[in-house]
């Protein structure tokens, strides 16, 4: 399969043949491509294009296109669409991707898009989807799947599924049920078509199944399903019910929109921004930490105003304050990069105080060495012998530090609740570069005797 991709040209076709309403084309032209791909090319139309292409196209497609565009093009090209013809699409999506496009539309009308679907069920089960936090297991999950119940033999096993089975698009697993619809295991495919059709599933049922509650935090999700390499998971309410199953895909989601938020964190950006927002809501995300950073560097400012005297004997020691600050910036983000790292994937072993005694000695180790190079340099440079050590000390104390600093903040803020990620940005270099700063001429002063 070649490789989909969206060049100038192929925008450019496509908007002549929507301009002159060629149809036929248009309809033969997206036949070539896979619904994703319609969806990146319905992104750079203008919203009248993109419109005018979901209209053209069968629900069938267009749903899962829909789906796939972003979340405020979509919306644009909603409010161009009819209550019946949002309905449509939406008796077409699973009932999750349902699910999460309704609780994008303008309050005032989902009640009415709801009643337009034909198939109440299927509404139904969109209406139950909606009230669960959309950052919840019960929010992620799918209402499709398929389930039997323990007392079927295997030959009403079969003719059950096979019903089910035309609502879901892929079989991930097959789930055993009570009476009371509570999950009791899961069916081997191999042992259903291996067993007698007089068999009763209690019988032949695996009892063992992982699963999640509907009120899982769905990071949490992303681990066990990361954890046991699970294709599906199945999702029971408060009392062991099952009520729907969380596929990989909607996982890879939630992985994707997880780095992303860390990423922004780590590089100080406060909310979940993109590119293409507007000015205002790109400077509200960047500037709370721009202005941690203006008070930091004052605060450094201040530190090194207060060794006035000192630096005026000894102006070396001036010209080493950004490698200082830099060196303690440098070791506080690889600390706590690791430790949110391991927090993130679960890979964090032991107790804090391991951890931190692990970390200094790592810390010492590397300021051993840095320091050894340091001072070598500044002593054939300058030919003090003092000042070169001075220097050299400073900055085993501050490496110390920062790795103490980058280690125990993260695992701090991940013991409150805070995610960690913010302590691998700007918050951890400011404090690293004023504590560093601070530590740099206390110690210089001391051995220097002034």
């Amino acid at each position: 399969m070649t490789p989909f991709k969206l060049t100038d040209e192929l925008i450019a076709e496509i908007q002549q043949l929507i301009g002159d309403k060629k149809n036929s084309e248009l309809r033969l032209m997206m036949q070539e491509f896979h619904y994703a791909d319609i969806a990146e090319i319905a992104e750079e139309l203008k919203v009248g294009e993109a419109t005018y292409l979901i209209k053209l196209l069968d629900s069938e497609k267009t749903s899962d296109i829909l789906a796939e565009m972003d979340e405020d093009i979509r919306e644009s090209v909603l409010n161009n669409l009819s209550i019946k013809e949002i309905a449509e699409e939406l008796e077409e999506l699973d009932t999750d991707d349902a699910a999460d496009i309704v609780g994008e539309l303008p309050r005032e009308i989902i009640q009415d898009v709801i009643s337009e679907i034909e198939d109440k069920e299927h509404a139904a089960d969109i209406v139950d989807l909606l009230r669960y936090d959309e950052d919840s297991a019960g929010g992620l999950m799918a209402k499709e799947l398929v389930k039997v119940n323990e007392n079927w033999n295997v030959l009403t096993c079969v003719k059950e599924m096979r019903a089910q089975a035309e609502n879901v698009t892929r079989v991930h697993s097959i789930y055993v049920v009570d009476e009371e619809q509570k999950l009791k295991g899961r069916l081997s495919l191999k042992d259903l078509l291996t067993t007698s059709t007089k068999t009763h599933i209690k019988d032949v049922y695996i009892p063992k199944v992982d699963y999640v509650t509907v009120n899982e935090k769905s990071e949490e999700v992303a681990k066990i399903m990361s954890k046991y390499d699970l294709e599906a998971i199945p999702v029971v309410d408060e009392i062991g019910r099952l009520v729907g199953r969380i596929t990989i895909d909607d996982i890879v989601d939630v992985i994707k929109e997880e780095a992303d938020k860390d990423y922004q964190l780590a590089a100080g950006i406060s909310q979940d921004v993109e590119a293409d927002d507007s000015i205002w809501e790109l400077t509200r995300a960047r500037l709370p930490w721009l202005i941690l950073g203006l008070l930091g560097g004052l605060g450094a400012a201040g530190i090194m105003g207060g060794f006035e005297e000192m630096l005026a004997k000894h102006a070396i020691l001036f010209f080493f304050t950004p490698l200082i600050a830099a060196m303690a910036g440098n070791v506080g983000v690889q600390s706590s990069a690791i430790i949110v790292q391991g927090l993130a994937n679960n890979d964090l072993k032991g107790s804090i105080s391991n951890r931190l005694v692990k970390e200094m000695l790592l810390a010492l180790l590397n300021g051993l060495i840095l320091a050894a190079l340091l001072l070598i340099f500044t002593w054939i440079w300058q030919g003090d012998f003092t000042t070169a050590l001075a220097i050299s000390v400073s900055l085993i104390a501050v490496i110390m530090v920062a790795g103490f600093i980058g280690t125990f903040t993260p695992l701090f803020l991940d013991q409150r609740g805070i995610d960690p990620a913010i302590a691998t940005g700007p918050f951890i270099t400011t404090s690293n570069d004023i504590f560093g700063i601070l530590i740099y001429f206390w110690i210089a002063k001391l051995i220097l005797g002034i």
